[in-house]
């Protein structure tokens, strides 16, 4: 069967399924003697999750990760995010279990959503291979041989590890010989005294024809994690990532790929500054022929793009069929901290001045990661740009360093220490956590009734902000059982390297399976869990799932997901934000409202387009205003309060 190929399609995607839960498989509690993979397709589980509104499952990677120290597998260094091989994980269970999984959810009409990491392995027999000149396998990575002359520029790689991070000024040495291409853009997860630079140097290293080689190689991420060489004449790298994705498709049941860290996949030297790489051509082309080759199969792929607008517009051409929402997910986020929306509103704008439809985005609540604060628009290519922020007008510069401020300040530190810094990136933190913080929580120990309920009500503002617009709409186990940050000393160890996130990172058991279980067969810590189970929840109308499962149906009711965003208004509150939205195949406009602030609104506000007639409640069915000749519409919201109107269509 032929399936179209060539261009992004990313309403076809959403199509499939437009609401997502994004499991963390190191997380899930499952039930005693069964694995993980045996607990996520059990059909109860895909019952609920099906009556909630869950149309598809990102499992997270689930595939061997790590490394490999002669003979013995080392454990994964970045929650599997470092694979090694095509097998899943025995933690968390067996192909015949993920293929009964992506059964289990085609039986309710969902499907199953993997990983390819096109960006990058662990260390596994591919790269200690390559390390040992054996064959073609050094083309697999952008590694480089080192003459032993040069070997004084290198760091001692020290006792009981195999590599060694290079300074700043080794890099530049190295670089200045034509040795590598140096320093690039940025420097992710930068850590002093763990990682200074994107180049490790391996130890002495004998090869199988005997020599004695030292390399430096390249990794975006953390050492353990070698980038691959996409450019090498071997062709290594693609094909590797290219049979990986026909492997989940073909033999694990995917319908669909996320392509982790895709953006990374073109380096290049440049006369001055850093080297080119992000935004890179190499990167463009690579991710055309991942994502065709999805398509072509008949599946759908995603990207996890924290780069430019301009990037993410880039790259969606031919591209991956969605990209992950890094763009307006911190500033909504930022709205519901400091009670002001306008600079989500600007940043829903900035989309729309490049063409990027939100329908081409997933609209996510937390993820395995961090709150990304990068603001990586506002830091690179428009650092420069101008910007009007309500009565102001502030450079890219001023206005990241402004909002990335105010979030430290508000989300960690003194103010909320349940949360904590992630190196220069963002904040590891839970949406409840975030809820809490914007409620001025500060101790999080033995909350009330009453506490629970008032963070759950500024955690269904996020979720209703991000479900009531078009593209897919996301949320995690961790969201569903309102989890809060782990206690820190709990995974002290984890974090030894500076990897905060863990603290995000709680155990959750959805069904309420394993009641006594203290934490998951990865050995997480069971996190907190401020909404208790779904069946619990379920059982109660105002309960975190009761409300999203209305939200949902309301939501896929009239089609929103399909939904084209037309305006995006000013309003004079500042935490009101209005979207206008034309539906599918003649259902009408709609306006979603939400107020970020905790006072109540009451303001008139022009919705372009809206026709003169009665606005109809999408939940209710009820009244909700009279839209009058000048296209305006009067809306009356409490604090972290939203609605959704059916604009008249006559």
């Amino acid at each position: 069967m032929a399936f179209p190929y060539a261009e992004a399609q990313p309403r076809a995607a959403s199509a499939t399924a437009s609401v997502w839960f994004t499991a963390y498989p190191g997380a899930i509690i499952a039930r005693a003697g069964e694995s993980v993979l045996a607990t996520l397709g059990d059909p109860a589980l895909w019952c609920t999750l099906a009556d909630i509104g869950v149309q598809a499952i990102h499992t997270g990677p689930m595939k061997q990760a790590g490394g490999l120290s002669g003979g013995d597998f080392t454990p994964t260094i970045d929650g599997h995010f470092d694979r090694i091989g095509l097998a899943i994980d025995p933690q968390f269970g067996a192909a015949e279990e993920y293929a009964a999984m992506s059964q289990a959810a085609a039986a309710v009409g969902a499907v199953v959503i993997d990983d390819v990491i096109p960006a990058h392995l662990g260390k596994g027999a591919d790269f200690r291979l390559a390390e040992r000149a054996y064959g073609d396998y050094p083309g697999l990575f952008h590694m480089v041989e080192i003459a032993p002359e040069d070997w004084p520029l290198l760091p001692a790689v020290p006792a009981g590890a195999d590599s060694a991070n290079l300074s700043p000024a080794a890099v530049a040495d190295l670089a200045a010989r034509g040795t590598i291409v140096g320093e690039l853009q940025r420097i992710i997860f930068y850590e002093p005294g763990v990682k200074e630079s994107n180049w490790s140097a391996t130890a002495a290293v004998q090869g199988v024809d005997g020599v004695w080689r030292r390399w430096v190689y390249l990794h975006y991420f953390k050492q353990g994690q070698p980038s691959l060489n996409w450019l090498d004449p071997s062709f290594a790298a693609p094909r590797l990532v290219i049979g990986d994705a026909l492997h989940s498709l073909g033999v694990l049941g995917a319908r669909g790929l996320r392509l982790d860290a895709n953006g990374f996949l073109g380096v290049e030297r440049r006369p001055d500054g850093p080297a080119w790489s992000e935004g890179h051509p190499l990167s463009i082309t690579a991710n055309q022929l991942i994502a065709g080759m999805v398509r072509k199969l008949g599946g759908f792929s995603f990207q996890e793009l924290n780069l430019t607008v301009d990037d993410i517009a880039a790259m969606s051409h031919g591209g991956a069929d969605l990209a992950y929402d890094f763009v307006t997910r911190p500033a909504c986020q930022h709205a519901l901290v400091t009670g002001d929306a306008r600079f989500l509103r600007l940043m829903l704008r900035e989309l729309a001045r490049h063409d990027v439809e939100p329908a081409y985005l997933i609209h996510a609540l937390q993820n395995h990661d961090e709150l990304t604060l990068e603001l990586v628009h506002f830091w690179t290519l428009h650092a420069r740009g101008r910007f009007t922020l309500g009565d102001e007008e502030l450079s890219g510069a001023e206005l990241r360093e402004r909002v990335r401020s105010v979030m430290y300040d508000r989300l960690c530190g003194e103010n909320a220490p349940y949360n904590l810094r992630f190196v220069t990136n963002g904040v590891a933190c839970t949406m409840a956590s975030v809820a809490a913080a914007a409620l001025r929580i500060r101790d999080l120990n033995d909350l009330t009734d009453e506490q629970v309920q008032q963070i759950q009500r500024p955690h269904l503002l996020l979720a209703m902000y991000n479900a009531f617009q078009p593209g897919v709409f996301a949320l995690s186990g961790w969201d569903l059982v309102g989890a809060l940050p782990l206690a820190h000393d709990l995974v002290a160890d984890l974090m030894a390297d500076g990897d905060t996130r863990w603290i995000n990172r709680g155990a959750y058991d959805l069904l309420g399976v394993n009641p006594d279980a203290a934490g998951s067969a990865a050995g997480l810590p069971r996190a907190v869990a401020l909404y208790g189970s779904l069946p619990e929840q379920l059982s109660r109308p105002d309960s975190f799932a009761s409300q999203l499962k209305a939200m949902l149906k309301v939501r896929q009711d009239y089609r929103l997901y399909a939904a084209r965003q037309i305006d995006v208004p000013d309003t004079a509150n500042p935490g009101l934000l209005v979207m206008v939205h034309e539906l599918p195949e003649g259902l009408g406009m709609q306006a979603t409202a939400l107020n970020f602030g905790a006072q109540p609104v009451d303001e008139v506000v022009r919705l372009a387009g809206a026709r003169p007639g009665q606005a109809v409640d999408m939940f209710s069915g009820l009244a909700a205003g009279q839209v009058n000749s000048q296209s305006e519409l009067r809306i009356g919201l409490d604090g972290y309060a939203g609605v959704s109107v059916l604009l008249p269509n006559t």
